[in-house]
């Protein structure tokens, strides 16, 4: 692999929205060893680039993954540490899915050489853009508003019990923001009568959130970690539906700006 593992697109607000599992792509090399079900990428953050659209009009800048978290999840530690001690670990290069199936065929599971290959060429590149994009905004506006952009199934009974609330919000209780960017962004969730929703729940935040929000230096980290089922369809082939997602976008669009206007 040559080209760049990421899309980018550069802003001129202080906002980094951050999409790192949005990657669909598997090399072809690593396709040969995976599982049909590992082809159809099922826990993909899909259409996020799509709901995110507004983005655009908050002047933010927006990294992407091109690659799928089946080859390597950029939102996991590099030593593969668990984020959650006691439950259920997705891992680094994982090998299953989140419904438990394998995503390698007999014996073609990533060894550690193998494992070390992708977080060079796909984990680090990611981490490079996204440190080098902090550090610019930072030097630009002296604060950095990072927003995690996640999705998930609402139902994972390997993962979590009963059905996820509709909208998460993670700021590893509060360490990853200044508290008045979590109570804004609280502010609209509650101001909201057709979701429900969680801070600081089952999901606290993923290792970006964790590794970069360093609010005392002036990077404020706030993960959302969305029910696909409230703008897509969750199952095969996983489409967007523009009925839900109209409904909820604008929600989502609130609480970004919320947290952004709180740093100002």
């Amino acid at each position: 692999m040559t080209d760049t593992p990421f899309h980018f697109k550069r802003g001129s607000a202080p906002l980094l929205i951050s999409i790192p599992h949005l990657g669909q792509e598997i090399p072809a090399d690593l396709r040969a060893s995976m599982t049909p079900i590992a082809h159809t990428v099922a826990d993909t953050d899909w259409h996020l680039d799509r709901l995110y659209a507004f983005a655009d009009a908050l002047g933010a800048s927006v990294l992407g993954a091109r690659y799928s978290r089946y080859v390597i999840d950029l939102n996991r530690p590099p030593d593969d540490e668990s984020l959650y001690p006691g439950q259920t670990k997705t891992g680094l290069c994982p090998a299953a899915s989140f419904r438990g199936e394998p995503l390698y065929l007999d014996g073609a599971a990533p060894d550690a050489a193998a494992q070390a290959e992708r977080l060079a060429t796909y984990w680090q590149p990611y981490h490079d853009q996204l440190t080098r994009e902090i550090a610019r905004i930072k030097a630009e506006h002296g604060r950095v508003l990072l927003w995690e952009a996640h999705s998930i199934a609402s139902v994972l009974p390997r993962l979590f019990d009963g059905k996820l609330p509709d909208l998460n919000i993670g700021t590893s209780d509060g360490k990853t923001c200044a508290l008045a960017a979590q109570q804004a962004v609280q502010r609209e969730l509650e101001a909201n009568a057709d979701y429900t929703w969680a801070v600081n729940g089952r999901f606290k935040g993923g290792y970006i959130t964790r590794h970069y929000g360093a609010p005392e230096q002036g990077v404020h980290a706030i993960q959302l970690e969305m029910c696909q089922s409230t703008y897509m369809d969750e199952t095969y082939p996983f489409g967007y539906r523009e009925d839900l997602a109209s409904r909820v976008q604008p929600l989502v669009g609130r609480m970004v700006k919320a947290a952004l206007d709180a740093l100002g």
